[in-house]
């Protein structure tokens, strides 16, 4: 589906969430002195302004990042690249994980990112300059070069879920590609809406990948009639004390 548009949910809770763990992952991969690959299936642009009129008119950042980010430290990576996207792109600049692992990844790293929308597409190719951005499905790119050169490294998979289908393909992609490429770090957000509807996919992700940590936090809608209710994640090959870094972030959560 080639309708949705991520401005209007930019820096809400679930892209807290989301972000907040991939920049302490890519944060903790760099640490090690060896290139790594980076996969996005559904990059979007890249790089939002939350002071144009969409993200204004759902409300989402403003009850999302703007009361989060005292949460993280300064020397946070999720805290760095914030200051660093404002420094670059100005005051009201939010970075969608395109451009997260851009700033987090270094220069022998390698970027591959995927968007179908025309529109986000021109987008993430200017946000990411030194990425390898490609026009087509998501999958069809990441099988395309599974196992990835370098073979270390991390997939992102981040789709709409306009579509019901992407809650019942999502089982058999994750447990198709742990398979291909074992050693990857592979991580699937999936937005928590009031129905539930998420329940049976990640049933069948952790009865295949019974290994995966899985993390789930939820907050109040961001106005009235809105039907998320949280966000979750599922994360393949976690690196060491990412757990310990997402059971801080739920405390958080929580108190909200």
């Amino acid at each position: 589906m080639l309708s949705y548009q991520h401005l209007y949910h930019a820096g809400n809770l679930a892209d807290v969430h989301k972000h907040a763990a991939l920049s302490w992952v890519l944060d903790y991969m760099t640490r090690k002195d060896k290139p790594l690959s980076y996969i996005e299936t559904h990059g979007g642009r890249g790089l939002y302004d939350l002071g144009a009129d969409e993200a204004i008119k759902t409300g989402e950042a403003a009850a999302g990042i703007a009361v989060a980010e005292p949460w993280f430290a300064p020397d946070h990576p999720y805290s760095s690249t914030l200051a660093a996207c404002r420094a670059e792109n100005g005051a009201t600049s939010y970075p969608g994980s395109p451009w997260i692992a851009s700033h987090l990844l270094r220069g022998d790293d390698v970027l591959h990112i995927a968007e179908l929308h025309p529109q986000e597409f021109e987008g993430l190719y200017d946000a990411v300059p030194g990425a390898h951005v490609h026009a087509q499905d998501g999958f069809e790119m990441a099988y395309s070069m599974f196992p990835p050169t370098p073979r270390r490294g991390l997939l992102l998979i981040d789709p709409s879920y306009e579509v019901k289908d992407d809650y019942v393909v999502m089982p058999n992609h994750l447990s198709k590609i742990a398979k291909i490429w074992p050693v990857g770090v592979l991580m699937l957000w999936y937005p928590i809406l009031s129905d539930a509807r998420h329940r049976t996919m990640k049933s069948a992700i952790l009865r295949s990948l019974p290994d995966a940590l899985n993390h789930e936090v939820y907050f109040e809608p961001a106005r009235e009639g809105h039907r998320m209710v949280g966000s979750g994640l599922v994360v393949v090959n976690a690196p060491w004390g990412l757990d310990g870094e997402l059971a801080k972030l739920a405390d958080h959560f929580a108190k909200l």
